[in-house]
């Protein structure tokens, strides 16, 4: 998902989900309808806007009201009080329209079919680029002036205190920062730069076929995104494969066309980087976006490449588990604990957070018990709702969550992950002006990836036997893998690509098969066999129309790690330091908020560290196994 005016969108797909199987919502096709759930499920959206007609109020108060009143600025910033006031109607705008395309999104979400929704959001994606064009005017006329008198207004004068990160950061972009017409006309292609996320989004969850799979009763049903996760954990081998065949083979049908959408992504975002003076498209999402140096995206790679080795560990184990002869992809998910299954009902999985976030103390259960009571969170899946999981964070309204809940511990685990993101919207939405209430993703997925180790870290302290204990290491180890190994496998390719085109080379289909190929078979080794279809596996991420984006997932666990540890030990100052940091929001770099919570990004060592942990958890796992006579 993209930036948002002045804010960002908090979000994360589960990495896995399962579906329904609450008889209660259980219909003839086994996917509910949105009026069957009951209403204490549904997020409120009315908490926004009542109805459709006050959202209409707003877009109209944006386009015939706001956008004229801050034009009049236009040319006029000559005076410290035209600044100020040019700035704080700047917010306003901002906040408006957050709200005004929050609403328009979330109503999407829960019907991706909904052509109404479709359009609404459609009009907001429009008023967007217009409310971005209406004030592309202010950095180029602020950066006209001597550095030393933007200086002094956040120096010298008070009214400006909320605007010093503001400046300190307009500054860094200087040389990025194009002439007033020049903005302008970048301004008005915003509209357009998000055709490569809508076709796709079309592409693959309205238009694409949804395959039908016979289940071990014979009983055909629809093979959903949610139930393909399902599916990749049943212990039925050749289940798995055919499900795994059946549901890459729906993306092998419209790999052209995810490919068209996937390469006009890429140009889009070397047309930005090269119009605003960039080395590359990388340097420029991580400086523009996330404001972190692109020596932390490459340390990142270099770290995983260089302990990739723990990675083929864990694959050999599996492949002596399951005792195959080669590991396959529909091999990767399914646990390695015989006959064991966590099933969390969704009130059971509410009480259970409560009780195992603790650690964050009394005020921070009661904005989570506050979310569970008051309609924040879209609990089930339903007919066409969108898939995996988010967290929307609106400033001057409370968040709301998405989930498609479906019982499992997964389930249980994203849950206390997305509240980790609306806590943190929560807080520093409380504690901070709206210009710096907007935090970096890069620091966005550090404090829910904290949640979820916390809750981890709750369950395996709780194991009450063997098998137990080596569910929830199993399930650790695919979270690692997951946000860790696998997210920076994602980030890897998506500098190829962009690298690829940069050289003046073409993106095909078939070119990036080979080399999703390549990556798989490093990333995995030589127990590892890579399936011709596996190597579409490039079509089904959403992430890769977000600039850049997932290599954040795995910053973050690295981030999280030594995070969640501090408060669940207790140490000393790790609290005070944790609520300081959910509470800075987007008031400095990103960078500099994390090594005041204790953790430094521009090093190797988080990363470093926490693959040992995933590596010291392979070995307990086999260690567990040998003594239960699993393996040999």
């Amino acid at each position: 998902m993209k930036k948002r005016f002045l804010r960002t969108v908090a979000v994360v797909l589960a990495l896995v989900m399962l579906f329904s199987v609450c008889l209660v919502y259980a219909e003839e096709t086994g996917i509910p309808q949105r009026q069957d759930i009951e209403g204490k499920y549904k997020w409120r959206l009315e908490d926004l806007y009542k109805d459709q007609a006050a959202w209409e109020k707003d877009v109209a108060k944006l386009q015939k009201e706001l956008s004229p009143n801050i034009q009049k600025y236009k040319g006029k910033l000559t005076s410290t009080k035209a600044v100020l006031a040019c700035l704080k109607l700047a917010d306003e705008i901002g906040m408006v329209l957050e709200k005004v395309y929050a609403y328009a999104y979330m109503k999407q979400s829960e019907n991706t079919a909904d052509s109404a929704a479709s359009e609404a959001l459609s009009k907001a994606d429009t008023l967007y680029a217009d409310m971005t064009a209406a004030v592309s005017f202010i950095e180029p006329e602020l950066l006209a002036k001597p550095e030393a008198t933007l200086k002094q207004y956040y120096l010298n004068n008070p009214a400006f205190k909320v605007y010093k990160y503001y400046f300190t950061t307009l500054l860094d972009k200087k040389a990025h920062v194009l002439t007033k017409s020049e903005e302008e006309l970048l301004a008005m292609t915003g509209d357009m730069a998000s055709s490569p996320n809508d076709i796709y989004t079309k592409i693959s969850t309205a238009d694409i076929e949804i395959p039908v799979i016979k289940d071990e009763e014979g009983k055909e049903i629809k093979l959903t995104r949610g139930r393909f996760s399902a599916y990749l954990d049943n212990k039925n081998r050749d289940l798995r494969k055919e499900a795994f065949e059946k549901h890459f083979g729906t993306f092998d049908k419209v790999k052209n066309s995810v490919a068209s959408a996937l390469n006009a992504e890429v140009k889009k975002n070397i047309f930005y980087a090269k119009a605003r003076k960039y080395d590359s498209a990388l340097a420029s999402a991580l400086h523009s976006t996330f404001n972190v140096p692109t020596s932390v995206y490459d340390n990142l790679l270099k770290s995983v490449n260089n302990n990739i080795g723990y990675l083929h560990k864990y694959v050999g184990l599996r492949k002596k588990v399951l005792n195959i002869d080669k590991v396959h992809y529909y091999d990767m998910y399914c646990t390695l604990v015989d006959d064991y299954e966590m099933q969390i009902p969704y009130e059971d999985a509410k009480k259970m957070i409560l009780d195992g976030l603790k650690p964050l103390g009394p005020e921070y259960l009661k904005g989570i018990q506050t979310a569970f009571d008051s309609s924040w969170i879209d609990v089930y899946e339903t007919e066409s709702k969108e898939t995996g999981a988010y967290s929307y964070g609106i400033y001057g309204s409370h968040p709301f969550i998405m989930l498609n809940y479906s019982g499992t511990s997964d389930d249980m685990l994203t849950t206390a992950h997305e509240l980790g993101h609306t806590m943190h919207s929560f807080y520093a939405n409380a504690n901070q002006a709206y210009r710096n209430a907007n935090y970096s993703t890069f620091t966005a997925e550090v404090a829910s990836t904290t949640n979820e180790l916390i809750m981890t870290q709750y369950l395996l302290d709780r194991a009450k036997n063997n098998q137990e204990k080596l569910y929830l290491i199993n399930s650790l180890l695919e979270n690692i893998r997951g946000s860790l190994y696998t997210q920076v496998m994602y980030a890897e390719f998506e500098k190829a690509i962009h690298e690829r085109v940069e050289k003046g080379e073409a993106l095909s289909a078939e070119t990036m098969n080979e080399m999703w190929g390549n990556l798989m078979q490093k990333y995995y080794g030589a127990d590892f066999e890579v399936d011709p279809l596996v190597k579409l596996w490039w079509a089904r991420i959403p992430h890769f129309y977000m600039n850049f984006y997932v290599f954040n997932y795995a910053t973050a666990i690295a981030a999280a790690y030594p995070l969640s540890q501090g408060l669940s030990k207790g140490e000393a100052g790790a609290f005070d330091k944790y609520m300081d940091f959910l509470k800075a929001g987007g008031s400095d770099y990103p960078v500099e908020i994390l090594r005041k919570a204790g953790v430094d990004m521009t090093t190797t060592m988080p990363v470093d560290d926490v693959l040992a942990v995933f590596n010291s958890l392979v070995d307990q796992m086999e260690k567990i196994l040998k003594e239960e006579g699993k393996i040999q």
